[in-house]
């Protein structure tokens, strides 16, 4: 009799359709450069959108607070796991975002499940845009409240989807910047929606943090709208170099989901020197105008380089330059090529991006000279 849990099955199917996942084993930290399997390359498809991850002051500060407090946290926040490092960071990254409070998580994917199944559940509603992150999905469809999904970017599609839920609370997410291409949801739009029926706006802008805005607040910041946005959540792995999240919003959220969001509740806190770290590149992120500058200047050299080689590019301002392929193996196929050409650049297909639009994903950074861009641009 076969197994009920026939996985091999699953994994040749996947390999069929060009769709199967592997992991490269980085040989070099994280920045311009990669090295994979001893070969040199150009990194095009790192989140290190402003060269922080290996800042001599962000490293120095980790290796401090990891003399003084170890490599682990050894606990949950809630237990004994809280140092004064985390604490001071959710002072600084509240006054950041100009909030009350912010309250640190471990991953971004656990802030998004944490934050929407605390505020909503049976009887209430989420309505997500189509292409959410897979970590917003998720935590709409654990939740247990209805869930449902207006078109991408479309504040018209959202006030119909409002207008059908009369009973409940309404909870309405979003990415800021949209992770697989790159555009920045219309916020004042969504804003000014959410307010005429009475829900709440929840924006992920992991993308957005650090790039965004004259200080790097964000698509929040920029579109100045923070006093129509109650849920406010930010990675650490990306413009900030480091590792982890953050929700930043009013006294009574931060304590409802200290109280009620199990993400949060039952499990182990970052390790301090990551805190200690993030702080420093926080410090970076405020006064490190150039680095902003420097990013603009190059994705608007990417930008008009690719045009004029007639490449089908996505309509992004941001750091991510998604170059639309359309079938699977092609993409796959031209990715290798890169790399044999001395770049490396992902080929992202389904289901992490919808049917027929297979793309190499080509992300930019601070850390990245012009010169980077026009060899990038002639090997494509």
């Amino acid at each position: 009799m076969p197994s009920p849990f026939d996985l091999t099955a699953a994994l040749n199917e996947r390999r069929q359709q060009h769709r199967y996942r592997q992991r490269l084993e980085q040989q070099a930290p994280a920045g311009r450069e990669a090295i994979i399997n001893g070969c040199r390359l150009l990194n095009f498809c790192s989140n290190d959108y402003l060269g922080l991850a290996n800042h001599p002051q962000v490293v120095a500060a980790f290796k401090r607070a990891a003399d003084q407090f170890g490599v682990g946290s050894g606990a949950s926040h809630l237990v004994c796991g809280h140092s004064h490092y985390h604490h001071a960071l959710e002072e600084q990254l509240a006054a950041f975002c100009g909030r009350p409070r912010a309250l640190l998580f471990s991953t971004g994917y656990m802030a998004n499940l944490a934050v929407i199944q605390a505020l909503v559940g049976k009887g209430d509603a989420v309505f997500e845009d189509r292409l959410n992150h897979a970590s917003l999905i998720d935590g709409g469809l654990a939740s247990g409240a209805r869930f449902r999904r207006y078109r991408h970017a479309d504040a018209d599609s959202l006030t119909s989807q409002l207008a059908s839920v009369t009973t409940g609370r309404k909870l309405v997410v979003t990415d800021g910047v949209f992770s697989m291409d790159g555009d920045i949801a219309p916020l004042s739009q969504l804003a000014a929606v959410c307010d005429q029926h009475r829900a709440w706006l929840m924006v992920d802008d992991a993308h957005g943090f650090g790039v965004l805005g004259s200080q790097g607040g964000g698509c929040v910041a920029a579109q100045n709208i923070q006093q129509q946005v109650p849920v406010l959540m930010g990675t650490l792995g990306k413009s900030f170099g480091t590792f982890g999240a953050f929700v930043a919003g009013s006294d009574e959220l931060i304590e409802t989901l200290i109280q009620f969001a199990r993400p949060y509740i039952y499990t182990t806190a970052l390790p301090p020197a990551v805190a200690a770290a993030t702080l420093a590149s926080l410090e970076r992120v405020q006064q490190d105008h150039f680095r902003r500058e420097k990013l603009d200047m190059l994705i608007a050299r990417f930008r008009q380089g690719a045009e004029q080689k007639g490449f089908k590019l996505m309509p992004s301002s941001t750091p991510i330059q998604p170059l639309l392929i359309g079938e699977d193996e092609q993409a796959l196929r031209l990715s290798q090529q890169l790399r044999e050409k001395g770049f490396l650049i992902s080929a992202i297909r389904p289901p992490t991006v919808p049917e027929g639009t297979a793309r190499l994903r080509i992300t930019l950074s601070a850390a990245h000279e012009t010169e980077d861009i026009d060899r990038l641009i002639e090997a494509l």
